[in-house]
């Protein structure tokens, strides 16, 4: 677009958002705990964000609770909060029809995605995700016939013109497709964005990584720092493409094994079935999706629904001093709280403690997935903490911004192109 005739800035829900001067690429680390950055950078392991932190900006972020990936995505993408996108979980319960409901479909999604409101602007615009349960919801009306991408690595072999604005992407990248429970199916999201702005200029980025190897490493392993390795070299290859490289998480992880290492537990269906009767009362644990074997649909954040004689102050009653449980919250505290959906909560929200997780009935989740592997997971508040690190400097409006309230992490977009402007 002929720089005369783009406009200086874009709405989207509500925000207006600065045109980038360059190529702006937001990176969501799935998974990416402030304690990896901790450790790997006492190590000396990851130089490039080293010195996007001493140089640029860095700082820890409240994200969105439930830590999960797709109401953290979503936020990020959209710029607000889910008590106004709407997408509040990987799952909710259709009370119409007494089913979990997964949420990744873009009809779910309120409001505009900031990438679909700047290509329609005529802006460049690439989103790309590990996983392809985000992709649809991403590219929510993102116009595909005017050079704009948008795919998943866990389809890449798939990619056609219509469905996702690109086609031969192995070709492009030339590696084979990743497998699903392998950390080059994140490596292949930045290979990708990469590949895409070595060949033309690109706006706006959204590169969307996956958490298998949070889920399977603690920050001091060595598959974890080789990974984050593997990241930082591609994060210097965007930034010596002419970008500005924002990094933020959808989330963190937290160990929740014991000493001998098995994982901590809460089965809440089962101790509620004790307490009131078989599905009294349902509980659906939100970080259910179709890839659980490294976490076996164990999180920390649960919701409970009523569907029998039970209250929600006997309900409450019932789960209130439990050991691990850090929460017990009605929907309307709930919503308050963590700024969440009203017509999409549960009557009973249920959050674990740092070093617990919360399953519904034992015999319903298969934890072979683990492989000997101690559990790692997330969902509840002490999850809730991520970075945003930005590769240059903010402008002086947005530094005392971020001194004076701490920042959320759907505010990512808000300090990459606003607070990266320094000029009117």
């Amino acid at each position: 677009m002929n720089s005369a005739s783009r406009p200086d800035t874009v709405s989207a829900n509500g925000l207006r958002y600065h045109w980038p001067t360059r190529p702006v690429v937001v990176v969501c680390i799935d998974g990416g705990d402030p304690a990896y950055l901790r450790q790997l950078l006492a190590d000396g392991a990851i130089p490039n964000i080293r010195r996007f932190m001493t140089q640029g900006f860095a700082t820890v972020a409240d994200g969105t609770v439930p830590s999960f990936t797709c109401p953290n995505n979503m936020s990020i993408i959209t710029g607000t909060p889910a008590s106004k996108h709407g997408i509040s979980g990987n799952y909710y319960l259709d009370v119409a029809t007494g089913q979990a409901v997964v949420m990744t479909g873009p009809e779910l999604l309120r409001g505009d995605t900031i990438l679909a409101r700047f290509a329609e602007a005529g802006a460049k615009v690439v989103s790309i995700t590990a996983k392809d349960k985000l992709r649809r919801q991403l590219g929510k009306n993102l116009d595909l016939r005017r050079g704009n991408v948008s795919f998943s690595s866990e389809h890449a072999d798939r990619c056609t013109l219509a469905e996702n604005g690109i086609e031969g992407v192995l070709e492009l990248v030339g590696q084979p497709l990743p497998g699903m429970y392998s950390m080059e199916l994140s490596l292949f999201v930045l290979d990708a964005g990469i590949k895409l702005l070595e060949a033309a200029h690109r706006d706006l980025m959204f590169l969307s990584l996956t958490d298998y190897v949070q889920h399977k490493y603690a920050p001091d392993e060595a598959e974890a720092k080789r990974f984050y390795q593997a990241l930082d070299q591609r994060f210097g290859r965007l930034e010596a493409l002419g970008a500005i490289v924002v990094l933020t998480a959808d989330h963190g992880m937290n160990d929740k094994s014991d000493a001998a290492g098995e994982p901590n537990v809460v089965w809440l269906q089962d101790l509620l079935d004790d307490k009131f009767g078989k599905d009294d009362v349902k509980v659906v644990c939100p970080i259910t999706d179709a890839f659980v074997a490294h976490h076996g649909a164990l999180g920390g954040f649960v919701r409970v629904w009523l569907r029998g004689k039970a209250t929600v102050q006997q309900v409450m009653a019932a789960i209130v001093g439990l050991p691990g449980i850090e929460a017990v919250l009605d929907k309307s505290t709930a919503c308050t709280l963590y700024d969440l959906p009203a017509d999409r909560e549960a009557d009973v929200v249920v959050v674990s403690d740092a070093g617990t997780c919360i399953g519904a009935r034992a015999a319903d989740h298969d934890l072979s997935g683990l492989a000997g592997h101690r559990l790692r997971t997330h969902g509840g508040v002490s999850e809730a903490k991520v970075p945003i690190i930005v590769s240059v400097p903010l402008n002086e409006a947005y530094r005392l911004k971020a001194a004076t309230a701490t920042p959320k992490s759907w505010q990512v977009f808000d300090y990459a192109l606003n607070g990266t402007r320094t000029s009117a």
